[in-house]
C-alpha cells in the first residue's frame, strides 16, 4: 500500500489512513455540536453521550502515548479488563461538556499523527492487544473512533461517518486482532473466506482451538461470506447481528458448508 505524502496527516502511514483520522475525529466533533445534553443515552451502550466523548477522548490520547512509545497498561486485552479500565479511566476523568471533549478528540487526534509522522513506520507499540506495528495501531484508533462515532451518532440522530474507504482502512487492524479476540471451540475446524464488497478478499481459518487469517481464500474454502462494507465493519464491533445484517441484505454466503457464516460473528470477543 502506498504511504502517506501530505503534510500533517502522518506522513509516514499508508495512503489515505492519517486523512481519514484526522476527517474521522473532526466528524466526531461535529457530532458532538449537535447534542444539547451530554447526559442523552446512547443505545446499545451504558454511556451516556458524554461519557462515550469522554472514553474517545481518553482513548485518542492513550493511541498517541503508545505511538510515542510510553508504556500505558490497559487491561490484559480482554473485554471484561478493557471494560475496567474504561470504568476506572471515566471515574478520574470528570469531563463531559460536548465542546471541550470534542477539542480534545480532535487535538489528541492530531497529536497521534504528529508522534506518527515523526516516528516513521519502524516503531512496534505494545498495545492492550498485543505488539502492533505504528500503521496497524493507527488503524486501530480509526476503527475504534468509527465504532464510537456511530454509537454517537445514533444517540443525536444524526448520520454517521463509516463509508466505504474508512472500512478498507479499518481491514489491518480488524485482520490483526481476530486470532487475538477469537474464542472458537477447540474442537470447531472450519476454512472461511471473507470477501468485503469492493475491497478485500482474504481467508480464516479454525483448527485445535486456533485462528489463523489468510491473505487470500484458503484452500479448500467451506464457506464464503460477501458482505457490504458498512456492515462488515458493525458486525465486527459487535454492533450488528448476523441475522440483523442478512434481514438489511448486507449479507450473502455460499459454498459447501454456508451454514456456517451466522455462526462466525459468534467466534469472536469483540473488546
Amino acid at each position: 500500500m502506498e504511504r502517506g505524502t501530505e503534510s500533517g496527516t502522518g506522513d509516514s502511514l499508508p495512503e489515505g489512513l492519517g486523512r481519514a483520522i484526522r476527517e474521522t475525529a473532526e466528524a466526531v466533533a461535529a457530532l458532538l455540536d449537535g447534542a444539547t445534553d451530554p447526559a442523552t443515552p446512547v443505545p446499545g451502550l451504558e454511556w451516556t453521550v458524554g461519557e462515550t466523548a469522554a472514553h474517545l477522548a481518553l482513548a485518542n490520547g492513550l493511541m498517541a502515548e503508545l505511538a510515542a512509545g510510553r508504556e500505558s497498561p490497559y487491561g490484559d486485552g480482554t473485554p471484561r479488563s478493557l471494560a475496567a479500565a474504561n470504568a476506572r479511566g471515566l471515574a478520574a476523568f470528570p469531563e463531559r461538556g460536548a465542546k471541550p471533549l470534542a477539542e480534545l478528540i480532535v487535538g489528541r487526534a492530531e497529536a497521534f499523527l504528529d508522534v506518527v509522522g515523526r516516528a516513521g513506520p519502524d516503531r512496534t507499540p505494545l498495545t492492550p492487544l498485543g505488539p502492533m506495528s505504528e500503521d496497524v495501531l493507527a488503524s486501530y484508533l480509526l476503527t475504534h473512533m468509527l465504532g464510537h462515532g456511530w454509537d454517537l451518532a445514533r444517540a443525536v440522530g444524526r448520520p454517521h461517518m463509516i463509508d466505504r474507504t474508512r472500512v478498507r482502512l479499518c481491514l489491518p487492524f480488524l485482520k490483526t486482532a481476530m486470532p487475538r479476540v477469537a474464542v472458537a471451540p477447540s474442537e470447531l475446524t472450519a476454512r472461511y473466506t471473507l470477501r468485503v464488497r469492493g475491497g478485500e478478499t482474504f481467508g480464516v481459518t479454525f483448527a485445535g482451538g486456533g485462528v489463523e487469517v489468510l491473505p487470500g481464500p484458503p484452500e479448500r474454502s467451506e464457506c464464503t461470506i460477501l458482505t457490504e462494507p458498512v456492515t462488515f465493519l458493525l458486525i465486527a464491533l459487535g454492533r450488528l447481528g448476523p441475522w440483523q445484517a442478512v434481514a438489511r441484505g448486507g449479507v450473502l454466503a455460499w459454498g459447501r458448508k454456508p451454514w456456517l457464516a451466522p455462526r462466525f460473528p459468534t467466534l469472536f470477543n469483540a473488546p
